[in-house]
């Protein structure tokens, strides 16, 4: 399996600078980061590494769960899963304090237990999951 890259260029202090993070290995785009937007309800146009993290968790676990609704015996015709991801503080500086993962889901073939099922052992089986098992991650699963 390939390696992936990304790439900060960060200038400043922490309260005074900024970065662009760069997703190297796919070359789709720069990003702007700031850590006083990091901290603020508005992101303002910068990403932050929570969300980052939330974009990895959530198509990591999609993908996951697709194959393992399919070990089940289901179809997945549609997942829509968010991860939320929070940040707060530690002694010293910050910690992420939980992810919630939320997966609507349209699936021939399997019930609700089944989804509950493959959504489930997705959380705990998912890559993304497993890189961050000292994070408090919670699954609130279910069919449309």
């Amino acid at each position: 399996m390939p390696t992936r890259t990304a790439r900060t260029a960060w200038n400043g202090t922490l309260q005074e600078g900024s970065g662009q993070v760069e997703l190297s290995s796919s070359g789709v785009g720069t990003f702007e980061v700031s850590f006083p937007k990091r901290a603020a309800e508005e992101a303002g146009g910068t990403t932050s590494p929570e969300e980052l993290i939330a974009a990895a968790h959530s198509s990591c676990y999609a993908m996951q769960l697709s194959a393992l609704i399919g070990e089940a015996g289901g179809v997945p015709q549609s997942l829509e899963v968010t991860a939320a991801v929070s940040l707060g503080p530690d002694d010293p500086g910050f910690k992420l304090t939980g992810i919630v993962l939320t997966v609507r889901g349209e699936v021939d073939g399997l019930d609700a237990a089944g989804f509950a099922k493959a959504a489930q052992a997705a959380k705990e089986s998912c890559p993304v999951s497993k890189a961050l098992t000292g994070v408090d991650i919670t699954l609130d699963a279910a069919l449309v």
